[in-house]
């Protein structure tokens, strides 16, 4: 359940931590486009303390003991994949856009507000049974945490969680995952 603040600051981990994911996240007015208000984390990812306090935070909610591996999906979820993985000693797999991965993958296409996008896994990115951490950056409609959490899937993993940092609650992301572990730092 998102906890609220009474300035309106909400978050799965509470509104403590949803603050101060707010308070690096810059607001670009349209961009990619026009009319589009983007949500840029790099201001997170530049402040070392911030973004500590922001990866332990994960690891504490899911418990270091309750995965084996750490997705990251292209490409900010990288960033947050590699740094949960070293801080756990676990290993990281990329989940990448189409055609980027040298050996045999699974793929998964979804539809996008202006045409379709596929990811790709590899065939052996996980032992059966693997209990597989999904981390990215912001949930918008989810269609790619759902494509992810499929690819995982078909992989052989099983999915322990999925967190992003950022949730883009008015878009319906979280309603298209139900049924599916979804953690959000900050939700707006």
């Amino acid at each position: 359940m998102t906890e609220t603040h009474s300035t309106g600051v909400r978050g799965d981990s509470g509104p403590q931590v949803a603050r101060l994911v707010a308070s690096r996240v810059l607001d670009v007015p349209d961009f990619p486009k026009p009319g589009v208000m983007f949500k840029d984390l790099m201001p997170l990812f530049a402040d070392g303390d911030v973004f500590r306090e922001v990866i332990d935070g994960i690891i504490d909610h899911h418990g270091r003991d309750n995965f084996d591996i750490v997705v990251g999906i292209e490409a900010r979820g990288f960033v947050i994949a590699a740094a949960i993985a070293y801080a756990t000693g676990l290993g990281v797999v990329p989940v990448r856009k189409a055609g980027k991965l040298p050996r045999p993958a699974y793929s998964a296409s979804y539809a996008l507000e202006y045409g379709e996008a596929t990811l790709e896994v590899h065939q052996d990115a996980f032992t059966a049974g693997h209990r597989v951490l999904v981390v990215d950056d912001v949930l918008a409609t989810g269609g790619t945490a759902e494509a992810t959490l499929d690819l995982v899937e078909r992989a052989g993993g099983t999915v322990a969680g999925f967190t992003v940092l950022l949730e883009l609650g008015f878009l319906g992301g979280r309603e298209r995952l139900a049924g599916r572990p979804v953690h959000a730092l900050l939700t707006v």
